[in-house]
Parts: structure tokens; C-alpha cells; sequence
């Protein structure tokens, strides 16, 4: 009796353990299918992926339409603007300040700036144009000139942080005071009344205060700035409120964030990252959150500098997404309604590529309608006029960055 139940015991872990074997087999040989499967895909999206920057590389002055719709395709991919649907803001249609070096010579300090120590304009190598390359031991870099900041007001500039970024730069937007106005502003807190942005390493600090008030504090880790990279950073005040943009998300949104006699007028960027030497371009305050569906539906016109592009290119860039909406929403409500995009350039450069390219532009923001929003392509005319109808003479950075835009005509 007790040998059989021996043996009944061996048969029985015999067949259990041939059963798991079977099994465990099994499970092998399905995640070996799924990695070879995966593998394919992936070579397979890489392939596609390839292909795909090929069709959508131009010719510079081409008109060849078949070219423009592949880019604009390229440019609506679901995956690449979804990713920035929080980009809820919307730059109004005008520009209050622009600043991009142009007009300053390579290796100068730039000539609407002070500051306590050294800084120059260079060329780099990762992006066109000029930047301000504040290369000074703790230094601060002061915009000479008052601005007029509304009370609702985007800011955003782009910014390149080196390899041995750290600590972090800082943004003063401040109120000067005007007992004892300094054009050369070091202090640590500049003004009577500002707002300190801190941008770190690892996130974003920012800081409203004033004389003998509280200081009003926020902070977030969210995206943070890539080191050796164009960084684009959008800061949206409104009244009191802070919200600041980066790499598809909102990445800080403080409601009580500004004193409420706060009156900015000035700016200051400081260095006081001993080991790191930044760049900035591109600088620009914008009105925010104009009235678009009153402009368009009774003034006829919106002009837009939400809609952006690289330069000299045009394929729609994803921190379009909600200027684009907000003509799509005054559409979707108003299915009557037909509407002509019109791209516009500056004077710099060959005329007839500046026309085209303002075409090739606008066909791509009709082409961002339909693809996102799903809007009749029926209801969308396109054309461009290069740098043929200015609203302002192209003799400064800031009147070419007003003569960059896209207006929307109600048909």
C-alpha cells in the first residue's frame, strides 16, 4: 500500500510538472512572438518615420502643393498636438515688445541693454538668428527702456541653458520706483512691486512681492528646461494670476501669484548661477485673450501672433493650439460663416520666396483647421502676401516681429 502510494505520488508530480512545463513554455514562446512583433513595429514606425521627413522636406521657394500638404499633415499629427492642448492661452493682436539682437553686431554688448559685467551677441549652432549670451559673473542684464505692460500680458522668450546649468536664472518683471530710478538694477528684489521667476534645474519658482508685504509664492517641477536645448518658455499674467508654459504643458498656474497694486514696467535677468552662462532670443509681450469672436464676427479682421512658426519655414508649430482653436470654436458655432487666412511676413530677405513663404503658411494653418478641428475646407480660403501689406516699417525688431502674422478675414 505504501509503494503504490508512492508511485501515485510520482506519477502525479510527473504529470503536474509536464503540465507547468507545457505552460511555462507556452508563456515563452508568446513573449518571444511579442518581442519579435514589437521589434517589426518599431522598424516599421522608423521606416514610416523616415519616409515621412523626407516628403516633408521643401525646396526653399517651391510652389509644389502636393509638398505643402504632406507638411501640413505632418504638422496636425494627433500625437504631437494633443500633447499641447493645455496651451489654452491666447496672444492678443498687439505687440508691446520684441526683442531679437538682429540689430546688434556679433560680439557687442546689445545696445537696448545694461548691465554690471560682461555680455555678448553670438550665433549658435542649434538655432538661427542672434542671441544675447549672458556670459557674466554674477551679473544682471537690464532692458534700458520702460515697457508698458497691460494688466493681462504674455511674455515668452526662448532660452538656451548650458551644460553646466544649475541654480538657475532669474526674471525680475518689476514696477521701477520712481524716487530712485536705477538703470543698472541689481537688487535682489528690483522695484517697489514684481514678480521673481526662478527658473532652476529642476522646475520653476515664482515670487510676487512688495515693500513690507508678503511675499505670494508658487513652484512646480513640472518640465523642466533641457540643458544645450532651445528652450521655449510662455508666461501669462493675468491680473494677479501666473501661468507658465513649457514643452506641451502648463507647467505652473498660481491664481494668487502678483500684489494688486502691482504696475510692471520693467525688466531684469540675472545670473547669479556663478557656473552658468545662458542664452536668451526672441523676447516678446504680446495683449493676451482678445475678443475673437467679436473681431471676427463684427470688425471682419483678426490678426494673429499666436500662430507659430520656425524661421523661414511653415509648418505650424504645436504652441498654436489655442489661437487655432479659438477661430475653430467661432467657426463650429457659426457654420455660416467663411473665412480667408492670410500670411504675412516681414521685409528681410528675397520678396518673391517671402511671398511664397507666406502663402505655403497660410495654406497650412487652413490645413491645422481642418485636420484638429474638423472644419469644412469649403469654408476656408488662403493667401499670403509676403511683405507686400506692413502695418509697420520694417526699421526695427519690433515693427518686423508686428509685420509677422496671420489675419483671419471674414468672406
Amino acid at each position: 500500500m505504501k509503494n503504490n502510494r508512492i508511485l501515485f505520488l510520482v506519477l502525479f508530480l510527473f504529470v503536474f510538472a509536464n503540465t507547468n512545463a507545457q505552460g511555462w513554455l507556452k508563456k515563452i514562446g508568446e513573449k518571444v512572438k511579442d518581442k519579435v512583433e514589437n521589434k517589426v513595429e518599431k522598424k516599421t514606425d522608423q521606416a514610416i518615420d523616415k519616409e515621412l521627413d523626407k516628403t516633408t522636406t521643401k525646396k526653399k521657394g517651391t510652389n509644389d502643393n502636393s509638398k505643402v500638404e504632406k507638411s501640413s499633415v505632418e504638422s496636425t499629427e494627433k500625437g504631437k498636438l494633443e500633447s499641447y492642448s493645455q496651451y489654452d492661452f491666447i496672444p492678443g493682436d498687439k505687440i508691446i515688445f520684441f526683442e531679437d539682437f538682429s540689430q546688434d553686431a556679433i560680439g557687442d554688448f546689445p545696445a537696448q541693454w545694461t548691465g554690471n559685467s560682461t555680455g555678448e551677441v553670438k550665433k549658435l549652432n542649434i538655432a538661427s538668428g542672434n542671441w544675447l549670451h549672458m556670459n557674466g559673473k554674477d551679473a544682471v542684464y537690464c532692458y534700458t527702456k520702460k515697457i508698458d505692460f497691460p494688466e493681462n500680458f504674455i511674455f515668452e522668450f526662448d532660452f538656451v541653458p548650458d551644460k553646466d546649468y544649475s541654480r538657475g536664472t532669474i526674471l525680475n518683471i518689476y514696477e521701477d520706483d520712481p524716487k530712485r530710478p536705477q538703470e543698472i538694477n541689481d537688487d535682489a528684489w528690483p522695484g517697489i512691486h514684481g514678480l521673481k521667476i526662478v527658473i532652476p534645474e529642476d522646475g520653476w519658482e515664482t515670487t510676487g512681492y512688495k515693500p513690507g508685504g508678503e511675499n505670494l509664492s508658487g513652484s512646480s517641477n513640472t518640465n523642466p528646461v533641457i540643458t544645450e536645448k532651445v528652450n521655449h518658455i510662455i508666461i501669462w499674467v493675468q491680473k494677479r494670476r501666473v501661468r507658465i508654459y513649457h514643452l506641451g504643458a502648463k507647467v505652473l498656474d498660481i491664481p494668487t501669484n502678483i500684489h494688486s497694486t502691482t504696475k510692471f514696467n520693467k525688466i531684469v535677468f540675472n545670473g547669479w548661477d556663478r557656473n552658468s552662462h545662458p542664452y536668451i532670443t526672441n523676447l516678446k509681450v504680446t495683449t493676451a485673450s482678445p475678443d475673437t469672436r467679436s473681431k471676427l464676427l463684427t470688425e471682419g479682421k483678426v490678426i494673429s501672433y499666436g500662430i507659430y512658426f520656425d524661421s523661414g519655414k511653415d509648418i505650424v508649430k504645436p504652441e498654436s493650439y489655442g489661437s487655432v482653436r479659438e477661430i475653430a470654436n467661432v467657426l463650429n458655432e457659426n457654420p455660416a460663416v467663411r473665412i480667408k487666412v492670410i500670411g504675412h511676413t516681414d521685409s528681410d530677405g528675397d520678396d518673391a520666396l517671402n511671398l511664397d513663404l507666406s502663402k505655403r503658411r497660410a495654406a497650412n494653418v487652413k490645413q491645422y483647421l481642418i485636420s484638429e478641428f474638423k472644419i469644412d475646407g469649403s469654408r476656408i480660403e488662403t493667401d499670403g502676401k509676403g511683405e507686400s501689406a506692413p502695418i509697420a516699417d520694417n526699421s526695427s525688431p519690433e515693427n518686423k516681429a508686428k509685420n509677422r502674422r496671420v489675419e483671419f478675414i471674414k468672406l
